[in-house]
Protein backbone atom coordinates (compact mmCIF):
# COMPACT_ATOMS: atom_id res chain seq x y z
CA UNK A 1 0.00 0.00 0.00
CA UNK A 2 1.51 3.42 -1.09
CA UNK A 3 1.41 5.52 1.94
CA UNK A 4 2.01 8.65 -0.22
CA UNK A 5 -0.98 10.19 1.47
CA UNK A 6 0.01 10.30 5.00
CA UNK A 7 -1.20 12.83 7.17
CA UNK A 8 2.41 12.10 9.42
CA UNK A 9 5.42 10.28 8.06
CA UNK A 10 8.39 8.76 9.41
CA UNK A 11 11.43 7.34 7.45
CA UNK A 12 13.96 4.95 7.80
CA UNK A 13 13.54 4.37 11.77
CA UNK A 14 16.15 3.95 14.09
CA UNK A 15 14.63 0.90 16.62
CA UNK A 16 13.95 1.45 19.60
CA UNK A 17 11.87 4.00 18.19
CA UNK A 18 8.76 6.28 20.18
CA UNK A 19 7.17 9.27 17.26
CA UNK A 20 4.31 11.32 18.90
CA UNK A 21 1.16 11.13 16.89
CA UNK A 22 0.19 14.75 15.73
CA UNK A 23 -3.65 15.51 17.16
CA UNK A 24 -3.82 11.97 18.27
CA UNK A 25 -5.58 9.07 16.62
CA UNK A 26 -9.46 8.91 15.39
CA UNK A 27 -11.89 6.36 14.17
CA UNK A 28 -11.31 5.72 9.94
CA UNK A 29 -7.59 6.63 10.55
CA UNK A 30 -4.48 3.70 9.68
CA UNK A 31 -1.38 3.24 10.81
CA UNK A 32 1.29 1.62 7.86
CA UNK A 33 4.12 -0.38 8.79
CA UNK A 34 6.23 -1.01 6.42
CA UNK A 35 9.62 -3.07 7.25
CA UNK A 36 11.39 -6.30 7.30
CA UNK A 37 12.33 -9.11 9.87
CA UNK A 38 16.30 -9.55 10.18
CA UNK A 39 17.50 -12.84 10.34
CA UNK A 40 17.72 -14.47 13.90
CA UNK A 41 15.15 -12.23 15.30
CA UNK A 42 13.09 -13.74 17.90
CA UNK A 43 10.25 -10.99 18.50
CA UNK A 44 9.36 -7.63 18.04
CA UNK A 45 6.88 -4.98 19.66
CA UNK A 46 4.88 -2.64 18.03
CA UNK A 47 2.78 -0.09 21.49
CA UNK A 48 0.31 2.27 21.00
CA UNK A 49 1.17 4.30 24.49
CA UNK A 50 -0.54 7.23 26.68
CA UNK A 51 2.70 9.33 26.50
CA UNK A 52 6.48 7.85 26.31
CA UNK A 53 6.98 7.89 30.13
CA UNK A 54 9.92 5.17 31.11
CA UNK A 55 9.83 5.71 34.95
CA UNK A 56 6.62 5.45 35.85
CA UNK A 57 6.33 2.97 32.29
CA UNK A 58 3.29 5.19 30.15
CA UNK A 59 0.13 3.43 29.62
CA UNK A 60 -0.14 0.78 26.47
CA UNK A 61 -3.61 0.89 24.80
CA UNK A 62 -2.18 -1.77 22.66
CA UNK A 63 1.06 -3.95 22.45
CA UNK A 64 1.11 -6.19 19.26
CA UNK A 65 3.95 -8.42 20.07
CA UNK A 66 5.10 -10.90 17.67
CA UNK A 67 7.12 -13.94 18.88
CA UNK A 68 9.11 -15.60 16.32
CA UNK A 69 10.55 -18.79 17.99
CA UNK A 70 7.18 -19.33 19.90
CA UNK A 71 5.30 -18.66 16.18
CA UNK A 72 2.68 -16.73 18.08
CA UNK A 73 1.46 -13.19 18.75
CA UNK A 74 0.78 -11.57 22.21
CA UNK A 75 -1.41 -8.65 22.41
CA UNK A 76 -2.02 -6.91 25.57
CA UNK A 77 -2.54 -3.30 27.39
CA UNK A 78 -0.63 -1.94 30.36
CA UNK A 79 -2.53 0.17 33.00
CA UNK A 80 -0.48 1.55 36.00
CA UNK A 81 2.30 -0.60 34.86
CA UNK A 82 0.09 -3.85 35.01
CA UNK A 83 -0.30 -6.08 32.63
CA UNK A 84 -3.60 -7.13 31.24
CA UNK A 85 -5.29 -10.49 29.87
CA UNK A 86 -3.29 -11.61 27.32
CA UNK A 87 -4.30 -12.78 23.50
CA UNK A 88 -2.80 -14.96 21.83
CA UNK A 89 -3.11 -15.98 18.19
CA UNK A 90 -0.91 -18.82 17.31
CA UNK A 91 -0.51 -17.43 13.97
CA UNK A 92 2.94 -15.97 12.11
CA UNK A 93 2.99 -14.28 9.04
CA UNK A 94 6.21 -12.91 9.58
CA UNK A 95 9.13 -14.55 8.11
CA UNK A 96 13.19 -13.96 8.69
CA UNK A 97 14.26 -12.05 5.82
CA UNK A 98 11.33 -11.23 4.60
CA UNK A 99 9.54 -7.99 3.71
CA UNK A 100 6.42 -7.03 5.32
CA UNK A 101 3.50 -4.30 5.77
CA UNK A 102 1.65 -4.00 8.43
CA UNK A 103 -2.23 -1.78 8.40
CA UNK A 104 -3.42 -1.48 11.80
CA UNK A 105 -6.73 -0.20 10.99
CA UNK A 106 -8.95 2.16 14.19
CA UNK A 107 -12.17 1.95 14.84
CA UNK A 108 -14.37 3.45 17.44
CA UNK A 109 -14.04 0.07 19.62
CA UNK A 110 -11.21 -1.89 18.39
CA UNK A 111 -7.75 -2.55 16.37
CA UNK A 112 -7.68 -4.64 13.32
CA UNK A 113 -4.61 -5.43 11.70
CA UNK A 114 -3.51 -6.97 8.22
CA UNK A 115 -0.11 -8.35 7.25
CA UNK A 116 0.72 -8.55 3.73
CA UNK A 117 -3.03 -7.50 2.58
CA UNK A 118 -4.45 -10.51 4.60
CA UNK A 119 -6.97 -9.80 7.84
CA UNK A 120 -4.61 -10.80 11.21
CA UNK A 121 -6.35 -10.44 14.22
CA UNK A 122 -8.88 -7.60 15.89
CA UNK A 123 -8.59 -6.05 19.66
CA UNK A 124 -10.89 -4.46 21.52
CA UNK A 125 -10.08 -1.33 23.00
CA UNK A 126 -9.67 -1.13 26.96
CA UNK A 127 -8.85 2.14 27.46
CA UNK A 128 -9.83 5.57 25.47
CA UNK A 129 -8.31 5.73 22.29
CA UNK A 130 -8.24 9.63 22.56
CA UNK A 131 -5.68 9.30 25.45
CA UNK A 132 -3.43 7.06 22.78
CA UNK A 133 -0.39 10.05 21.71
CA UNK A 134 2.49 7.83 20.76
CA UNK A 135 3.92 5.08 18.40
CA UNK A 136 6.85 2.84 20.48
CA UNK A 137 8.61 -0.06 18.34
CA UNK A 138 11.18 -2.16 19.89
CA UNK A 139 12.64 -5.59 19.33
CA UNK A 140 14.78 -7.22 16.32
CA UNK A 141 12.64 -5.72 13.49
CA UNK A 142 14.05 -2.91 10.44
CA UNK A 143 10.66 -0.24 10.09
CA UNK A 144 11.63 1.78 6.55
CA UNK A 145 8.65 4.00 7.08
CA UNK A 146 5.43 4.52 9.59
CA UNK A 147 2.88 6.56 8.13
CA UNK A 148 -0.51 7.38 9.19
CA UNK A 149 -3.55 7.70 6.79
CA UNK A 150 -6.21 10.02 7.36
CA UNK A 151 -9.97 8.56 6.58
CA UNK A 152 -10.77 10.83 3.62
CA UNK A 153 -7.69 8.99 2.06
CA UNK A 154 -8.74 5.27 3.09
CA UNK A 155 -10.02 3.45 0.15
CA UNK A 156 -12.14 0.29 0.72
CA UNK A 157 -10.86 -3.06 0.93
CA UNK A 158 -12.75 -6.48 0.53
CA UNK A 159 -11.96 -9.36 1.39
CA UNK A 160 -13.86 -12.74 0.46
CA UNK A 161 -13.63 -15.84 1.71
CA UNK A 162 -14.67 -18.81 -0.29
CA UNK A 163 -15.72 -22.75 1.81
CA UNK A 164 -17.10 -25.58 1.21
CA UNK A 165 -16.47 -24.90 -2.95
CA UNK A 166 -14.55 -28.04 -4.10
CA UNK A 167 -13.38 -25.78 -6.98
CA UNK A 168 -12.80 -22.62 -5.32
CA UNK A 169 -8.88 -22.71 -6.76
CA UNK A 170 -10.83 -21.41 -9.95
CA UNK A 171 -12.54 -18.61 -9.08
CA UNK A 172 -11.30 -15.57 -11.73
CA UNK A 173 -12.08 -12.16 -10.51
CA UNK A 174 -12.88 -9.07 -12.12
CA UNK A 175 -12.77 -5.91 -11.62
CA UNK A 176 -13.24 -2.81 -14.57
CA UNK A 177 -10.15 -0.17 -14.84
CA UNK A 178 -12.18 2.39 -14.57
CA UNK A 179 -13.29 2.32 -11.21
CA UNK A 180 -14.68 5.90 -10.06
CA UNK A 181 -13.03 7.20 -7.19
CA UNK A 182 -14.38 10.40 -6.18
CA UNK A 183 -15.43 8.70 -3.00
CA UNK A 184 -17.45 12.07 -1.97
CA UNK A 185 -19.71 11.16 -4.96
CA UNK A 186 -20.59 7.46 -3.78
CA UNK A 187 -23.63 6.57 -4.59
CA UNK A 188 -23.71 2.44 -4.92
CA UNK A 189 -21.74 -0.48 -5.50
CA UNK A 190 -21.99 -4.36 -6.46
CA UNK A 191 -20.81 -8.10 -6.35
CA UNK A 192 -21.79 -10.20 -8.45
CA UNK A 193 -20.71 -14.06 -8.00
CA UNK A 194 -21.41 -15.69 -11.20
CA UNK A 195 -21.67 -19.19 -12.44
CA UNK A 196 -19.59 -20.81 -15.49
CA UNK A 197 -21.97 -19.43 -18.00
CA UNK A 198 -21.16 -16.18 -16.55
CA UNK A 199 -24.76 -14.64 -17.70
CA UNK A 200 -25.95 -16.31 -14.37
CA UNK A 201 -25.52 -14.30 -10.92
CA UNK A 202 -25.49 -16.63 -8.15
CA UNK A 203 -25.00 -13.99 -5.40
CA UNK A 204 -25.73 -10.32 -6.47
CA UNK A 205 -25.26 -7.73 -3.64
CA UNK A 206 -25.71 -4.64 -4.68
CA UNK A 207 -25.18 -1.41 -1.49
CA UNK A 208 -27.12 1.93 -2.22
CA UNK A 209 -25.61 4.97 -0.02
CA UNK A 210 -28.15 7.32 -1.33
CA UNK A 211 -30.80 4.86 0.25
CA UNK A 212 -29.04 3.13 2.86
CA UNK A 213 -30.66 -0.01 0.85
CA UNK A 214 -28.19 -3.08 0.92
CA UNK A 215 -30.01 -5.63 -1.89
CA UNK A 216 -29.63 -9.08 -2.48
CA UNK A 217 -30.44 -11.40 -5.49
CA UNK A 218 -29.87 -13.82 -8.17
CA UNK A 219 -29.66 -13.49 -11.55
CA UNK A 220 -30.71 -17.08 -13.41
CA UNK A 221 -32.53 -17.88 -16.56
CA UNK A 222 -32.08 -14.38 -17.61
CA UNK A 223 -34.45 -13.41 -14.81
CA UNK A 224 -34.04 -11.23 -11.55
CA UNK A 225 -35.22 -13.47 -8.59
CA UNK A 226 -37.30 -11.25 -5.51
CA UNK A 227 -35.06 -8.99 -3.95
CA UNK A 228 -34.14 -9.52 -0.05
CA UNK A 229 -33.50 -6.02 1.23
CA UNK A 230 -34.10 -6.66 5.42
CA UNK A 231 -31.24 -5.71 7.15
CA UNK A 232 -30.69 -4.41 10.87
CA UNK A 233 -28.77 -1.68 10.10
CA UNK A 234 -26.74 -0.44 7.05
CA UNK A 235 -23.10 -0.98 7.81
CA UNK A 236 -21.62 1.73 4.78
CA UNK A 237 -20.42 4.65 5.08
CA UNK A 238 -18.97 6.98 2.09
CA UNK A 239 -15.27 7.30 2.36
CA UNK A 240 -14.74 4.68 5.11
CA UNK A 241 -13.16 1.77 4.82
CA UNK A 242 -14.97 -1.34 5.40
CA UNK A 243 -13.78 -5.21 5.06
CA UNK A 244 -16.53 -7.41 3.72
CA UNK A 245 -16.27 -11.49 4.16
CA UNK A 246 -18.61 -13.70 2.24
CA UNK A 247 -18.49 -17.49 3.39
CA UNK A 248 -20.35 -20.28 1.27
CA UNK A 249 -21.62 -23.23 3.40
CA UNK A 250 -23.51 -25.97 2.08
CA UNK A 251 -26.53 -23.39 2.21
CA UNK A 252 -26.38 -20.08 2.33
CA UNK A 253 -23.99 -17.66 1.61
CA UNK A 254 -22.99 -15.49 4.66
CA UNK A 255 -21.79 -12.00 4.73
CA UNK A 256 -19.86 -9.99 7.40
CA UNK A 257 -19.05 -6.14 7.36
CA UNK A 258 -16.08 -4.95 9.38
CA UNK A 259 -16.66 -8.22 11.77
CA UNK A 260 -19.76 -7.81 12.14
CA UNK A 261 -22.45 -10.20 10.36
CA UNK A 262 -24.83 -8.77 8.37
CA UNK A 263 -27.29 -11.34 6.65
CA UNK A 264 -27.50 -15.27 5.08
CA UNK A 265 -29.04 -15.63 1.90
CA UNK A 266 -30.18 -18.93 0.98
CA UNK A 267 -28.49 -20.38 -2.79
CA UNK A 268 -30.82 -20.02 -5.31
CA UNK A 269 -28.50 -22.84 -7.57
CA UNK A 270 -27.12 -26.08 -6.40
CA UNK A 271 -24.15 -26.45 -7.99
CA UNK A 272 -21.84 -24.16 -6.00
CA UNK A 273 -18.73 -25.54 -8.19
CA UNK A 274 -20.20 -23.92 -11.40
CA UNK A 275 -19.46 -20.58 -9.13
CA UNK A 276 -15.97 -19.47 -10.96
CA UNK A 277 -16.11 -15.41 -11.38
CA UNK A 278 -16.53 -12.36 -8.93
CA UNK A 279 -17.38 -9.09 -10.19
CA UNK A 280 -17.22 -5.89 -8.89
CA UNK A 281 -18.95 -3.00 -10.25
CA UNK A 282 -19.50 0.85 -9.12
CA UNK A 283 -17.94 3.16 -6.86
CA UNK A 284 -15.72 1.43 -4.56
CA UNK A 285 -12.03 1.48 -4.59
CA UNK A 286 -10.58 -2.03 -3.62
CA UNK A 287 -7.65 -2.37 -1.24
CA UNK A 288 -7.04 -6.34 -1.00
CA UNK A 289 -9.00 -9.24 -2.87
CA UNK A 290 -8.35 -12.37 -1.42
CA UNK A 291 -9.29 -15.97 -1.45
CA UNK A 292 -8.90 -18.41 2.13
Amino acid sequence: MSISNTRQVFSDLIIPFAGTILGGLVPGEMVVLQGSVPPGSDRFQVDFTCGSSVKPRADVAFHFNPRLKKTCIVCNTLQKERWGREEILYKMPFRHGADFEVIILILKDTFKVAVNGSHLLEYKHRMELDRVDTIFISGKVQVQALGIVPPDSVSFCVVFVFQSTEDKEKLNLFTPNSLPVDLLLVSSFSVNLRGRSHSDIALHLNANLNRGVFVRNSFLSECWGPEETELDSFPFVAGQYFEMIILCDSKHFRVAVNGQHQLQYRHRVQDLSAIDMLEVLGDVRLLAVMKM
